[in-house]
């Protein structure tokens, strides 16, 4: 989250007083100006939360959603995943805290501010709170209620069980490229695809999927234009375009036809009429 102030000389203050919009958060009724994300800290912040939002799994996920768990505290993490709106949902903060949450802490952070903000979070209910760290290595802490942080690094995975249902890389939440793989391998998954190797596979069936039929329809109208000369000799090439004309259904009822049709009008039904001569006026 970006560099914030607390302001003790103001307040205590409820939830309900702050309206959207509204740069800050409480924290125990006091109110905690959040300043702009600076270059650092916006780019990882969206495409950690592409990733996080297109996990198959979630269906809902907002960035700085407004959080009220008491009405003296009012926490907005940087992406956080929980529930869908219900119907009676008119608007207004988002009672309770999300399941999981994710803050990036990068330069000016209050280290104070964010361990306070962490045990709010998850005394109020919050499983996991993911703290993404952009200055030094970049690492993500993890931390569950009643655990031990847990710290890793490029290489490894996070995982929320129940919440998520892929593992998430911990360069694809601040790495554009690894975010973008993560996100593409998501969005594969909401269409019923695992993987873009899946997508291709499909693709290359079909086309030779399409080779056959296509094979297969010039094989009958060849078969016809053999039999429709024995039958009954030269072939015409209105008849001919017929043949080319025609769906799989009819070239197969010409192929059972073609040996009881006394003729090829009988059998591909009239020719075209001629055009009309011109007349003189």
């Amino acid at each position: 989250m970006p560099h914030r102030h607390r302001q003790p000389e103001t307040g205590p203050f409820r939830a309900t007083q702050l309206r959207e919009g509204d740069r800050y958060e409480l924290a125990d009724g006091h109110p905690l100006y959040c300043t702009p994300a600076g270059r650092d800290h916006a780019a990882p912040h969206l495409t950690g939360a592409a990733v996080i939002d297109s996990d198959p799994d979630v269906a809902w996920a907002g960035v700085d959603a407004g959080f009220s768990p008491d009405p003296a505290t009012l926490h907005a993490p940087d992406i956080a995943v929980t529930a869908p709106p219900t119907d009676h949902e008119t608007g207004g903060w988002i009672p309770g805290a999300p399941p999981l949450a994710v803050e990036y802490a990068g330069r000016g952070q209050d280290e104070a501010e964010l361990r306070a903000k962490i045990a709010k979070l998850l005394a109020a209910g919050t499983r996991f709170v993911w703290v993404v760290r952009l200055r030094g290595p970049r690492r993500v802490e993890v931390h569950e209620a009643g655990q031990p942080v847990r710290r890793l690094g490029v290489g490894d995975v996070l995982e929320a069980p129940g919440i998520l249902r892929n593992p998430v890389p911990v360069e694809a939440l601040y790495d554009r490229a690894a975010g973008h793989r993560a996100t593409l391998r998501n969005l594969l998954q909401r269409e019923g695809y695992d993987s873009l190797d899946a997508v291709r596979a499909e693709g290359v069936l079909e086309g030779q999927h399409a080779g056959e039929r296509a094979g297969e329809r010039a094989a009958r109208i060849a078969d016809l234009r053999r039999l429709l000369a024995r039958r009954f000799g030269s072939v015409p090439a209105w008849a001919l375009e017929r043949l080319a004309a025609g769906t799989p259904a009819q070239l197969e009822g010409w192929l059972d036809g073609i040996l009881d049709a006394p003729g090829l009008e009988a059998l591909l039904g009239a020719p075209p009429a001629p055009d009309a001569e011109p007349t003189d006026r």
